[in-house]
């Protein structure tokens, strides 16, 4: 991509400002800032749709690249007490997940360009090395033996200046006979003393490249050589050297987990910072599987995961802000990009003025679940269970995906182990008005979500957007100001905060409209330190990676991640209906059940004598309402007693599957054709003080809007229920309520 940004964050009220980010390899760009209407080019749907608005940053800008550097690490910062004068010793416990896939730094203060300083890494074939800059040479020797990965090593390199000696030691844990990756060595070595530059100690990487893919715990610097016997002694845990006079700096990762702060407990205090966000919270050589918490045991946890490919903020220099002005309408806004052919849009959401509402209706933008999806790039293998692929969509844009690392948190890392972090201060490339979900060939999240942003300008419904972040940090009083709360198709990342703050409006009498699939599903986590970050850990759901046993827990907030069923909060409780399945062919229609004839639901189906809804074209998987995921009611996860169930899609395809957190025992009885659970259902219940909830139970609901100019069932429901929920009238009258 010639021409891409991204903005510092998702969400701006009317008065603040927000900040734009451009690299472009054009010698200048044109910026107009535009507010989305309708994102999908589909020529069967209303077309794509967007407003100019008049700006202050309308114009053109002149170009430049601004580069993408991943790989995580620790700075510590320059200090005398970090160049031993002559002898030392480095130690730490290692895990390496790629040994043999280039030079990786593991303790390093290596100065490449003048070749000074010291280096204690993993060298091209995976074993330990010990680097030295002299006044006029270089030495580096290495044991010679490859480490194994995914095993623990206790390492250590020992340099002893009057003996012109380095000792190297590699200790498996456990140890086995006949592994050759067990080493004790000791090497002469023409170097009478190390040469040092100024600059950073850097753990897990040499500078700011050659970046370690694995677990580090209890790194140590001191400032004499330690013998063979000290080394093996300390190896096997039976000396320590907290108050030898020699000591340097020991870091201690097990403590402030939820931070980028790292510990030096020696007695200089040489702490750190962790760059990229590298993963903690994770556990350690001496994990005993006993504590699965990290902040029950913290001692059992004191590594931290470095992956070359990690990312926080990508740091680009500021291209323009933009002032919002206070008059201007909540929706969905982007920064358009142009130059040529090439177009890039910088998505975000005005809100309307803090602590007010300007319309009864709130559009949820479930900001964090784009935030989880940005940049995705799950292969969609194999492809015949993906009938709607679209191999060539956006080869640019996952072209630039992988020649910078970017992930999503679908993806794993270079070394197989999960994204759990993700952060607004980087491109997300597919977060797009135009892009398409390439393995369904039709959009998906915010493509989707505008969809219902059409319809509502359509038929003339006032309403404010709000973004996911609003809610997590605002809680009920964003929400109390609305008699009603609307949900696009994807509300899946949720976190606890915005849990609690949903079902107070609930049951202090707001209405809700689900009108998606698959909500209310991963417990997330919003960094309190970086609030651009969010954090999951995926186990026990329906998963594309899952977590290591132990490290089930959150690290930015300390909490059980996984989904929110096993937390006592299964969505059904507060919406009706919960994630069962998903698929990858054709949407299906929903046939009324004898409860949609209940008196309770008549204004829903006003205007609708049809028995099936959705029973057409769509702008998602080509036909039918209910598809792609999809959501049912179960009484046994707490679909409230009174819920009627209106109508319910069924006979779906052998491409939808039960989902795995409810499959015990695989068997032939787990999809779309054979197992009743396999469906989605429209449900409607009351709440408390003239509140109610509406639940479609489908993401594909949004994609029917549209057919026959928004003439058609899906779109008069959805009508019917947000003139109803928008009103001031109760849903049931006083005498009825409880």
């Amino acid at each position: 991509m010639r021409l891409v940004g991204y903005s510092n964050r998702m969400s701006v009220a009317p008065d603040e400002s927000i900040d734009f980010m451009v690299s472009s390899a054009h010698l200048e760009y044109h910026v107009e800032i535009v507010r989305l209407i309708h994102g999908d080019t589909n020529p069967l749907g209303p077309g794509f749709k967007e407003v100019v608005v008049d700006s202050s940053v309308a114009g053109d800008y002149p170009g430049r690249v601004q580069e993408i550097k991943t790989g995580s690490s620790i700075e510590i910062p320059d200090a005398p007490a970090l160049k031993p004068d002559r002898s030392f010793t480095l130690a730490a416990w290692i895990l390496a997940t790629m040994p043999g896939v280039g030079i990786q730094g593991l303790i390093s203060t290596w100065n490449e360009a003048d070749h000074a300083g010291y280096g204690l890494v993993l060298d091209e074939t995976g074993a330990v090395s010990l680097w030295l800059g002299g006044e006029t040479e270089v030495v580096r020797v290495s044991s010679d033996k490859p480490l194994n990965p995914g095993v623990w090593y206790q390492i250590a390199a020992s340099f002893d200046a009057e003996r012109g000696e380095v000792t190297l030691i590699q200790r498996p844990s456990p140890i086995w006979p006949l592994d050759p990756s067990h080493v004790t060595q000791t090497s002469q070595v023409q170097i009478p003393a190390v040469r040092h530059s100024n600059g950073l100690l850097i753990i897990g990487a040499i500078g700011a490249v050659n970046h370690f893919n694995g677990k580090i715990d209890s790194p140590l610097l001191l400032n004499r050589a330690l013998m063979t016997d000290e080394i093996q002694a300390f190896t096997s845990g039976s000396i320590d050297f907290d108050s030898d006079p020699a000591l340097i700096a020991r870091w201690d990762f097990s403590q402030e987990i939820s931070s980028s702060l790292v510990i030096d407990r020696g007695p200089n205090g040489l702490h750190g910072t962790a760059i990229n966000l590298p993963t903690r919270g994770v556990t350690g050589h001496n994990w005993s599987g006993d504590e699965v918490n990290h902040r029950h045991s913290p001692g059992e946890y004191g590594a931290i995961h470095f992956h070359s490919d990690d990312l926080d903020d990508v740091g680009w220099e500021v291209s323009f802000s933009w002032l919002v002005p206070a008059n201007l309408k909540s929706g969905v806004y982007a920064t358009r990009l142009t130059c040529g052919d090439d177009e890039d849009y910088l998505p975000f959401v005005v809100r309307p003025p803090r602590s007010t509402a300007t319309a009864k209706i709130a559009y949820l933008i479930s900001t964090f679940t784009y935030l989880a999806y940005a940049n995705e790039h799950v292969p969609p293998e194999p492809v015949e269970l993906y009938p709607f692929l679209d191999r060539d969509a956006h080869l640019d844009e996952y072209r630039y995906i992988a020649e910078n690392k970017l992930h999503s948190m679908y993806d794993v890392h270079a070394d197989g182990s999960g994204v759990c972090y993700a952060s607004w201060k980087r491109p997300m490339v597919n977060t797009r008005p135009k892009a398409t979900f390439r393995i369904y060939s039709s959009p998906e999240r915010l493509g989707t979500d505008l969809y219902l942003v059409d319809w509502l300008e359509n038929f003339g419904f006032d309403y404010d957007a709000i973004a996911d972040e609003q809610i997590h940090e605002e809680g009920i009083d964003i929400l109390q100001h609305y008699n009603v709360l609307v949900t696009g198709c994807h509300p899946e990342y949720w976190t606890a905060p915005m849990m609690a703050a949903l079902d107070g409006y609930i049951t202090a009498g707001g209405r809700v409209m689900y009108l998606g699939g698959n909500g209310f599903y991963w417990v997330t986590g919003v960094d309190p330190e970086r609030p651009h970050v969010i954090e999951i850990r995926r186990w026990r759901g329906t998963e594309t990676w899952e977590a290591s046993p132990g490290e089930y827990h959150l690290s930015t907030t300390g909490e059980l991640g996984g989904l929110w069923r096993n937390r006592n909060r299964a969505p059904q409780k507060l919406l009706g209906v919960g994630f069962t399945s998903q698929g990858n062919d054709f949407s299906r229609p929903y046939v009324r059940q004898p409860e949609s004839h209940d008196p309770r639901a008549a204004f829903i189906f006003e205007g609708i004598e049809d028995e099936t809804i959705g029973d057409f074209q769509s702008l998602m998987l080509r036909h039918g309402a209910a598809g792609y995921e999809i959501d049912r009611a179960d009484r046994a996860l707490g679909t409230p007693p009174h819920a009627l169930v209106l109508a319910t899609a069924a006979g779906f395809s052998n491409s939808y599957q039960h989902v795995i957190e409810e499959v015990l025992s695989t068997d032939e009885a787990q999809g779309g054709p054979v197992d009743p659970l396999v469906r989605a259902d429209i449900v409607f219940f009351e709440g408390p003080q003239g509140g109610a909830v509406f639940s479609v139970g489908s993401i594909a609901w949004l994609g029917a809007l549209s057919f026959n100019h928004h003439q058609n069932n899906v779109s008069r429901m959805t009508r019917n229920v947000l003139t109803r929920f928008a009103s001031d009238e109760p849903i049931l009258p006083p005498a009825d309520q409880p």
